[in-house]
């Protein structure tokens, strides 16, 4: 009770210091100062969080950006890699460019050398014979003789008339020391009858074939070395054998006159040499 009175007396005390129109007006002014501070706490706090958010962008900014400046070097790497790696192609391509070159020119001689054998067999071997023809085909040239020029019939004796045809070619061979001479032997179909040496159409076409070998390098000169006997039976006819004079066409003796493939191989070879120094 005694606090009752005391608070009143207090109460009392400040009503009759202060007017109530004075203190309506500090009531005002207080409000406004309180509406102020929460006016000014609520911007703060929209502030504050404006702020986190624009440390958060700035933060994932400053990652983007590092992330590009990652990528740039690593594109530079890239960049500078396929620079090297785009050069190492281009180097690769002249030098196969280059290896090119060289294997045409050296198909050039090869071909030119050909061309001159070509000219002066042709020359030298001009007959004017139809059992006798002289084709060429990729830069090697056939002589094909008929058999009625070179044997009798079922004998591997070379006749004196031949010697002479073989004689113009070995005159063509020996001029050519880089050249090959093969000596192919071709029959018809009809079944040779053994005669006990010679056993069937394989041992003929091989032993006509060996007969003008012993002839060319034995009387004629040539080098044996560059000869080559070969014996092909009546497996690559040249017309059907359906007839006498179709047989008689493919009883013949073929003579190839050709480039020594290993010097060929060994030119080209010296060629590939040449690029990898």
């Amino acid at each position: 009770m005694r606090k009752i009175v005391v608070a009143l007396s207090v109460l009392m005390a400040l009503t009759s210091c202060v007017s109530k129109k004075e203190y309506a007006a500090l009531e005002a002014k207080n409000k406004e100062i309180q509406d102020l501070l929460n006016s000014c706490t609520v911007k703060l706090n929209t502030c504050l969080e404006e702020k986190a958010g624009l440390a958060a962008t700035a933060e994932s900014y400053k990652q983007h950006n590092q992330d590009l400046i990652s990528t740039s070097k690593d594109l530079t790497v890239l960049t500078t890699k396929g620079a090297e790696n785009l050069e190492k192609s281009l180097e690769s391509l002249k030098e196969k460019d280059l290896k090119i070159s060289r294997l045409q020119d050296a198909l050039t001689k090869k071909d030119s050398v050909t061309l001159a054998l070509v000219t002066s067999l042709k020359g030298a071997v001009g007959i004017n014979d139809p059992d006798i023809e002289i084709n060429v085909e990729k830069g090697v040239v056939f002589i094909s003789i008929a058999d009625k020029l070179l044997f009798k019939s079922g004998s591997y004796d070379v006749s004196d008339k031949a010697k002479s045809v073989l004689a113009k070619v070995a005159k063509v061979v020996n001029d050519k020391p880089d050249f090959e001479c093969m000596v192919e032997g071709h029959t018809d179909d009809v079944p040779y009858k053994s005669n006990g040496v010679l056993l069937d159409n394989w041992d003929l076409s091989v032993k006509r074939s060996t007969s003008i070998v012993r002839v060319l390098s034995n009387e004629l000169g040539v080098n044996p070395a560059k000869l080559i006997a070969a014996g092909r039976s009546s497996y690559v006819p040249l017309v059907a054998n359906d007839s006498p004079e179709n047989k008689a066409r493919n009883r013949r003796t073929r003579i190839v006159v050709m480039p020594k493939i290993d010097q060929f191989y060994d030119m080209i070879e010296k060629e590939m040499k040449k690029q990898a120094k």
